[in-house]
């Protein structure tokens, strides 16, 4: 995620929109802040869903293949 400098500024100008609204630069920068923190989202979104094993209440493993076949890619899955 974004260090908490980044964070901290991304709110800011997301609240000094709300109240009285940006300059240019400051609406590019808020562009650029928040394209970072999407993409770093996604990107552990990803991971998290790559590593994840889906067990149906029986015991068996119901993982999508899609994602089997990204975990054996990755060395997470034998089989």
């Amino acid at each position: 995620m974004l260090d908490e400098h980044k964070m901290n500024r991304l709110n800011e100008l997301s609240k000094k929109k709300k109240t009285s609204g940006l300059s240019e630069e400051e609406g590019k920068e808020q562009t650029s802040l928040r394209a970072e923190y999407l993409s770093n989202f996604r990107n552990s979104f990803k991971k998290t869903i790559e590593n994840t094993k889906i067990i149906d209440p029986e015991g068996t493993d119901v993982t999508p293949e899609k994602i089997k076949e990204i975990q054996r890619q990755n060395n997470l899955r034998d089989n």
